[in-house]
């Protein structure tokens, strides 16, 4: 069984997500095996909000490059949660 702490790994902060986040979207950084139902269930047990939906997608890496050596970074899922309309996830705020 995995648990809530394990399927939400970190909240996203980035101009994107702060315009988001004025919409009632917050956006997490997901494990690649967390389904959409498990990511629901984690943020109203972790932060007793109610999410209306959720929204994922699978952040390709991009190439980078250290000296002579070619590489990628790590892909990694995001997911987008929507919530109640008077609903605050404090976490995010002072951010």
């Amino acid at each position: 069984m995995i648990q809530y702490e394990d399927i939400l790994i970190e909240p996203v902060l980035s101009e994107k997500s702060n315009q988001l986040r004025e919409e009632g979207k917050y956006v997490f950084k997901v494990a690649r095996s967390a389904t959409k139902p498990q990511i629901k269930e984690a943020v109203r047990r972790l932060f007793n909000v109610t999410p209306i939906s959720c929204t994922t997608m699978v952040v390709g890496g991009k190439p980078k490059r250290l000296r002579y050596r070619q590489g990628y970074t790590s892909s990694w899922k995001k997911a987008i949660v929507k919530i109640g309309k008077d609903e605050k996830i404090t976490l995010f705020e002072g951010v």
